[in-house]
């Protein structure tokens, strides 16, 4: 594939998070999923086996702690992990906090909705909180380990 076709090598124009030389960690906007969030590996590479074992390592811990985070701040009802690149063969993960009254809910996003999106406010506020505070609640939960 030509890198020059990618998306995810141009750059992303959703909200970093938090970086560091492997990764960065973006938020989705997506007003029915409040908490949506992307880990993507910071050079072009289709696949975990792909990249040095230390490298899988590493990425693998911080989308563990972006769950973690998320399950604290949000107490979802479920978390979805999904690396596909069906679409946009670059390796990233999708992190998305489920609850059972989302559209979708049991089915994954990417099905057809099942219900109207309605997000109580005070989800969406425990959202944006986390969203507004995630580099350093990401950093306290990649120290935990």
């Amino acid at each position: 594939m030509n890198t020059r076709q990618c998306e995810l090598c141009e750059g992303a124009v959703e909200r970093v998070l938090w970086h560091d030389v492997l990764c960065v960690v973006v938020s989705v906007d997506d007003p029915a999923l409040p908490g949506f969030i992307r880990v993507v590996l910071n050079r072009h590479a289709a696949e975990m086996t792909d990249l040095p074992t230390s490298d899988r390592q590493q990425l693998m811990q911080v989308v563990w702690a972006v769950e973690t985070v998320i399950r604290r701040e949000l107490r979802p009802d479920k978390i979805n992990l999904a690396s596909l690149g069906n679409v946009v063969p670059h390796l990233h993960w999708h992190v998305i906090p489920r609850w059972r009254d989302d559209p979708w809910f049991p089915q994954p996003i990417w099905a057809p909705a099942v219900r109207s999106a309605h997000v109580p406010p005070a989800r969406r506020e425990a959202a944006d909180r986390m969203i507004a505070n995630f580099g350093a609640l990401l950093d306290a939960a990649l120290a935990r380990g």
